[in-house]
């Protein structure tokens, strides 16, 4: 009853945010304008880029209220936020005037996000040998470094498949859904009251976005969503995890993952920036073999669904 509770205030806080912030958006000139000379840009009028400070908004205020978390790993996560919030902010304001924003402060942003997080004690810290028992706790190094990889990688596949109405918002909450089942059965409270706060930000930000969408969350609020998205597996799924339940959280995440790892391997091999954005994501390819957004969106979240349900079966062979 405690994580309905939460799912509805937070899905609330949210759907009746996003209209007057949409509002504010036009009056600022906030919007994403639709331009023909970029292949990615598929709507046709002006769309609002605010619904990220609703979801930012809505998650912390929910979160709070049900868990009375002050402690230093929720102050870190709040100030990750907040400094993706700006940086995603300031790249968004940036296309608005049909502009591109340089790549490495978004990068430098999303390392320092990720880095408060490591330092407040929240990381990837080893696993359980299958054939012994014993926990492995792996050197300091390697943490650090797998735990920035594992939230700046989420952070960007999340931020890479917000490229069509519903999208990145479904995929979210499918993911969350996913991660929301693995904290509850492995007895982890603080982790699933984040996942089904995430839930509820996520549904209530896709009823206004679905197709055709009336706001958009930009950059601000994609990267944002991927590193809640992250930070959730790394208080959860990868706590105490076994060799085998380390794929649960990349299954649940499986198809913006796989998806962006083609991109930006493909974008490397040809010399591009992994930041460089154009039409090579799946969502873009299903829409040239002839599907329509709403069709391609469906497809997606079906692919997800079928990867989550692969990870809670594999939580259950764990237990």
């Amino acid at each position: 009853m405690f994580y309905v509770l939460a799912f509805l205030v937070s899905f609330c806080i949210v759907y009746l945010l996003i209209p007057p912030l949409g509002r504010l958006a036009f009056r600022l000139d906030f919007v994403d304008k639709p331009r023909q000379d970029v292949e990615r840009k598929i709507h046709r009028e002006p769309i609002p880029l605010t619904a990220s400070y609703a979801i930012f908004i809505g998650f912390f205020i929910t979160f709070l209220l049900f868990t009375r978390d002050f402690s230093l790993s929720t102050l870190a996560l709040f100030i990750g936020g907040v400094l993706l919030l700006t940086i995603g902010t300031i790249d968004d304001w940036y296309k608005t005037k049909g502009k591109d924003f340089p790549a490495l402060p978004k990068f430098i942003v999303q390392i320092a996000a990720a880095i408060l997080v490591f330092l407040s004690g929240n990381a990837f810290t080893g696993f359980f040998n299958p054939f012994s028992g014993d926990y492995i706790s792996l050197p300091v190094i390697l943490q650090f470094v797998l735990t920035i990889l594992w939230i700046f990688g989420v952070t960007t596949v999340i931020n890479f498949s917000d490229g069509m109405d519903g999208l990145a918002g479904g995929l979210t909450a499918i993911s969350a859904v996913t991660l929301f089942v693995v904290a509850l059965a492995k007895g982890q409270s603080a982790s699933a009251m984040m996942a089904i706060t995430l839930v509820g930000v996520t549904i209530a930000y896709l009823r206004y976005n679905k197709a055709p969408a009336k706001i958009f969350m930009g950059d601000a609020g994609a990267t944002f969503l991927g590193y809640i998205l992250a930070v959730i597996a790394l208080d959860g799924a990868f706590k105490q995890a076994t060799v085998l339940s380390l794929f649960i959280p990349i299954l649940a995440l499986g198809v913006p993952i796989f998806d962006n790892l083609f991109v930006v391997i493909k974008r490397f091999v040809q010399g591009k920036s992994i930041y460089q954005a154009d039409a090579t994501q799946v969502h873009y390819r299903l829409l040239k073999a002839g599907l329509n957004q709403k069709q391609v969106v469906a497809v997606l979240y079906l692919a997800s669904v079928c990867l989550s349900l692969s990870s809670i079966i594999l939580l259950l062979i764990q237990t």
